[in-house]
C-alpha cells in the first residue's frame, strides 16, 4: 500500500530523526510502501499554513497514495477539531490513518471505534463549553451586569441626530465629528433612523 510521512518538529534545533526512523521502522514492518514523506520544520501545531502538510492533503485528494503514517497525533493535528476533520475527509478518500505511538489504525475495527469515540467526546466537550458560556451569561445578567456591546451615552445619540436632521453629512463624515467615539455601525443605524423618519414626515 503506498503510503505517505508526515513529520513535524517545532524548532529548527530538533531534529525529525526520532520520528522519520520510527515510521520508517514500522512501515517496513506492516508491509507499507513509503511513497512520499512530508517534514514541516520550526512550525507550530497550531499554525494554520504549514506547507508540507498542506502539500500532502492536495495530494492525497489526488489519490497519489493510500495511507499516511504519522508518529503522534500531536505532530499532525493543530487540535482536536482539526484531527477530527483531517481524519473524516481521509475516511471519505479512502485512505487509512496511522498514529504509531497512539496505536490508531483506521483500517482496523478498533481504530475506527476509536475514531467515533474521539468524534464523541470533542462533540461533548463543544457542549459542555457552550454550556458553560451560557450559565457564566445566565449569572452575569441576575447580578444586574449589562451583556453585550456597551450603550452608546445619550450626548452623542443627540448629537448624531442633530448632525442627522440638519445636515446633509454622510455616516463618516458624522463619525469623524465625533472623533471616533462611537463605531461606524451605531452612527450608521442613528442616521438612518432620523432620515427615514423625516423622509416618512414629508410625504
Amino acid at each position: 500500500m503506498d503510503t505517505a510521512l508526515y513529520m513535524r518538529v517545532s524548532t529548527m534545533h530538533q531534529k525529525p530523526d526520532l520520528q522519520a526512523d520510527g515510521l520508517r521502522r514500522y512501515a517496513k514492518r506492516a508491509g507499507l510502501e513509503i511513497a512520499a514523506e512530508y517534514l514541516d520544520v520550526a512550525v507550530s501545531g497550531r499554525k494554520e499554513g504549514r506547507p508540507q502538510l498542506q502539500s500532502l492533503m492536495w495530494i492525497a485528494r489526488n489519490h497519489e497514495f493510500y495511507c499516511v503514517l504519522v508518529w503522534k497525533f500531536d505532530r499532525f493535528a493543530r487540535s482536536v477539531a482539526h484531527l477530527l476533520s483531517a481524519l473524516d475527509e481521509f475516511n471519505h478518500l479512502g485512505i487509512r490513518f496511522i498514529s504509531v505511538q497512539d496505536q490508531v489504525d483506521t483500517g482496523s475495527p478498533m481504530g475506527k471505534a476509536m475514531f467515533t469515540i474521539i468524534g464523541a467526546m470533542a462533540e461533548l466537550e463543544s457542549s459542555l463549553i457552550s454550556e458553560r458560556v451560557k450559565a457564566g451569561m445566565e449569572s452575569a445578567r441576575v447580578r444586574g451586569k449589562r451583556l453585550g456591546r456597551p450603550t452608546t451615552p445619550s450626548h452623542l445619540v443627540g448629537r448624531i441626530e442633530e448632525l442627522a436632521s440638519t445636515t446633509e453629512m454622510s455616516i463618516s463624515q458624522i463619525q469623524d465629528v465625533l472623533k471616533g467615539r462611537v463605531s461606524r455601525s451605531v452612527v450608521g443605524e442613528i442616521v438612518k433612523g432620523v432620515r427615514s423618519s423625516s423622509r416618512a414626515e414629508s410625504l
